[in-house]
């Protein structure tokens, strides 16, 4: 019994923890509530709101290995993204969320 509930915790955990719109309310400070700022230090008019979400989960995965470069927030995101420890299905579902904000 004792291993059931155990498991039914576990698996709520991680369904809550991909919740797409959860895990952008980490991002609102910088990108706004519907992803409609310029991030601080980035270069150019980058919005994330309405982004194509391959290109996202790119990006995240990229930003996640210290790999991604769009400019002068980068090392911003990667402390993010350490700090964040969003697994691939967070990534995922903040990605999906993020791609069906209203387009900026």
């Amino acid at each position: 019994m004792k291993k059931i509930l155990l498991s039914l915790v576990l698996a709520t955990g991680c369904l809550m923890a991909a919740d797409g719109a959860t895990l952008y309310k980490k991002c609102i400070a910088c990108h706004g509530m519907n992803g409609e700022r310029v991030a601080p230090g980035s270069k150019g008019n980058v919005k994330i709101g309405g982004m194509d979400k391959a290109e996202l989960v790119t990006q995240l995965k990229g930003y996640a290995a210290g790999t991604a470069d769009n400019g002068g927030a980068k090392q911003i995101m990667y402390a993010n993204m350490k700090n964040f420890k969003f697994t691939d299905a967070d990534i995922d579902a903040v990605a999906d969320y993020i791609s069906k904000l209203p387009k900026n």
